[in-house]
């Protein structure tokens, strides 16, 4: 059987857990819930799954360098909820318990930590699958690197996936984005050129530096025109949208391979999280 990563965009499924899984907390009132989805969901992919290897990246912050690009970069997402932050050590502690690697980098996104991970796990040979819903990481997709979307944890989106999807092959996807923006992430596109557009563009011309290249045989007149007013915005785009690849993120491979965990100690945190599924299951698994 051939190795595996399976790499985990931590705000990603911690967020989407928050607002899935509405109420659950301790009879104190202590909010559990965005823990609990969390966990389920890790577990559900690693039964599916069964990577050799895991880890989890939490963001670690902007880069300067994108705010200097666009100082708007995000401007638009509202503060991350008090209910849903206090709960990311608890998130740390399970993961600490469970015996899976996790990371976070001062001033670094979780997006480029996870595809400088996965390109270097690729080349070292293992199969990777990268749970995240951001699109940007569809450019990272290739044949030893498929992504999984935490709500359909059972399908691997590969290169055929992206380009029945968005119309584009992986190694378009930056020029996509450049093309159409990226609203989760305060990144405005070309004006009038929507998807549709700019996939049937690079379809046609391959790349965007081809396409502007040639810019005089561009047809219709509209996309000419818009891509002729907005190159320094398209050469921005690019310059946002392109994830690092060549991150330390200071876990070796080694380190994050699949391994029991503190069995004791995933007890107490289920005892102390009110869990009493997950502790029932932990202490006669065979029951469950």
């Amino acid at each position: 059987m051939s190795s595996s990563l399976l790499l985990v965009d931590a705000l990603g499924i911690a967020y989407r857990a928050y607002y899935a899984i509405a109420g659950l907390a301790t009879a104190a009132g202590r909010p559990t819930n965005a823990v609990y989805g969390f966990i389920k969901t890790l577990m559900q992919m690693a039964r599916i799954w069964r990577p050799s290897h895991q880890l989890v990246v939490f963001d670690g912050g902007t880069p300067a360098g994108r705010l200097e690009l666009l100082a708007t970069y995000k401007a638009q997402r509202p503060a991350m909820p008090p209910a849903l932050r206090a709960q990311l050590p608890d998130i740390s502690a399970w993961l600490d318990a469970a015996a899976i690697a996790h990371v976070r980098l001062e001033r670094q996104e979780a997006d480029d930590v996870v595809a400088s991970v996965a390109v270097q796990a690729a080349a070292a040979g293992l199969d990777v699958l990268v749970a995240s819903s951001d699109k940007d990481l569809l450019q990272v997709v290739t044949p030893a690197i498929a992504v999984v979307a935490p709500g359909k944890a059972a399908e691997k989106i590969g290169p055929a996936e992206v380009q029945a999807r968005i119309g584009v092959r992986p190694d378009q996807v930056v020029d996509w984005l450049a093309l159409t923006g990226d609203s989760a992430d305060n990144i405005p596109g070309v004006p009038g050129i929507g998807a549709k557009t700019a996939a049937k563009l690079l379809q046609q011309w391959q790349s965007l530096a081809n396409a502007l290249d040639h810019l005089d045989a561009v047809e219709p007149e509209r996309t000419r025109h818009m891509l002729r007013e907005n190159r320094e915005l398209v050469a921005r785009n690019l310059r946002l949208l392109r994830l690092q690849t060549n991150i330390n993120c200071g876990t070796a491979l080694a380190d994050m391979r699949s391994r029991p965990p503190d069995a004791r100690r995933l007890l107490a945190f289920y005892e102390e999280m009110e869990f009493h599924t997950l502790a029932a299951a932990l202490r006669e698994p065979t029951l469950f």
